[in-house]
């Protein structure tokens, strides 16, 4: 996933520390947010994000619908400030070459956003179906599996959680 050139979000940036927007770029988010919500529910529809994204970035319509459902936190048909947030901080991540420091400081919320069927364990199949958030591809698909999972070939919360208590 790819950010066009040319908008707000090209010249944001992640605290290197953190990974996360400074408290002046949140501002600014939230209130970019707030003129996305045509309809002002404090939320994106599913048209909205799906033509958001479409605009800002290069990922085609499966990726934006699988997107959609991996924010869609509280399956409610609708994206909040707080997934949106996550989002834009992963999209400038990716921008920013920061993807693998944003994993390993989030490690519990893309945990939860690759657990696609919530049973706590993430499978290849999962990890590899959330990979393009990332650009985790090929080789680095595996290794970063075979990282995380050992040699179970699935991870579970405590390993993963414990893994980055380290």
């Amino acid at each position: 996933m790819k950010l066009k050139p040319g908008f707000i979000f090209n010249f944001l940036y992640l605290d290197k520390i953190h990974v996360l927007l400074s408290v002046r770029n949140t501002v600014l988010l939230l209130e970019y947010f707030k003129l996305l919500d045509v309809h002002d529910s404090r939320t994106l529809n599913d048209v909205q994000f799906f033509h958001f994204l479409r605009c800002i970035t290069d990922m085609s319509r499966q990726h934006i619908r699988k997107t959609f459902i991996m924010f869609d936190w509280r399956a409610s048909g609708e994206i909040g400030f707080d997934e949106f947030y996550m989002l834009i901080c992963i999209i400038i991540a990716n921008k920013d070459k920061m993807e693998q420091q944003f994993l390993y400081r989030h490690s519990r919320s893309i945990f939860d956003l690759f657990d696609m069927d919530g049973e706590h364990t993430i499978s290849p199949a999962e990890f590899y179906a959330a990979g393009f958030l990332f650009n985790i591809k090929g080789r680095a698909f595996l290794q970063m599996f075979q990282d995380y999972s050992g040699n179970s070939g699935e991870f579970y919360v405590h390993r993963q959680l414990n893994h980055f208590a380290r």
